[in-house]
């Protein structure tokens, strides 16, 4: 796994995961806001990494790839680990593994499994592959058309479409199955780190579910409501008011 690091070697750590359909420079303009007093570690997550043929395979491999990535170089203890969507999958995932343990876990429009019957979870892991493959295929054109009504201007969809067509089928599928499913304990859960769960003001309902798990399984959970925001917008629209919410950690 490519993990590129930015920033003061001294200062606290911030792990930053970003969600599905981008890569690590999702991050490009959050990244100078914190890199003067904070050492950001930025992995492009396998299946999206633009340098290589490296496939996604689930949540939890993906997590434990990290921890094992950071430990070699050193890293002990992070000040925070933020992820959006996805990227709030593995951070979860992350916290129960404790092998890096973080003041601060962070899920940004975060994706929790699914408490579904198993072949209602195939139902939902087939539509939610067909869209991606539809949008693998249909490239550029069909996401100006999906995203007509939304903030994305030209450049960012090209952007989106050629990480898409650089995304095999096998990510594809493995991610949305993996981040609907991944395993996580069936009781209620306590970190010594705080877990706070931020979400867009325009993607309320389509998080509801989320919330929900959150609130039953880790009910210690800080939640936030991003004013005029929709899923995955703080990095990519509004850098400066996550850079200034992760100073007040």
């Amino acid at each position: 796994m490519n993990i590129r690091e930015f920033g003061n070697e001294n200062g606290p750590g911030i792990l930053l995961l970003h969600p599905s359909l981008v890569s690590w420079d999702y991050f490009e303009r959050l990244i100078p806001l914190l890199a003067e007093d904070y050492r950001l570690y930025v992995p492009a997550v396998p299946g999206y990494d633009m340098e290589d043929d490296s496939e996604f395979s689930s949540v939890e491999e993906i997590a434990v790839e990290l921890e094992e990535a950071l430990l070699a170089r050193g890293v002990r203890q992070l000040k925070a680990i933020y992820g959006c969507s996805m990227g709030g999958s593995i951070t979860l995932r992350m916290a129960v593994d404790g092998k890096v343990p973080a003041e601060h876990y962070i899920l940004d429009g975060g994706i929790t499994p699914y408490q579904l019957p198993w072949l209602l979870t195939r139902f939902i892991a087939l539509r939610d592959f067909g869209t991606m493959a539809l949008g693998k295929l249909g490239g550029e054109k069909l996401m100006i058309k999906a995203f007509s009504g939304t903030s994305y201007g030209e450049d960012d969809l090209k952007y989106i479409a050629d990480i898409m067509k650089h995304c095999s089928y096998r990510t594809l599928w493995n991610t949305f199955d993996s981040c609907n499913n991944y395993r996580m304990p069936k009781a209620v859960m306590h970190f010594s780190g705080k877990v706070h769960y931020w979400y867009g003001e325009k993607e309320r309902k389509v998080r509801d579910w989320d919330l929900k798990y959150m609130k039953k399984f880790i009910p210690d959970t800080r939640f936030r409501k991003i004013r005029g925001a929709d899923h995955g917008d703080m990095a990519w629209f509004y850098p400066d008011r996550m850079a200034a919410a992760l100073r007040r950690l």
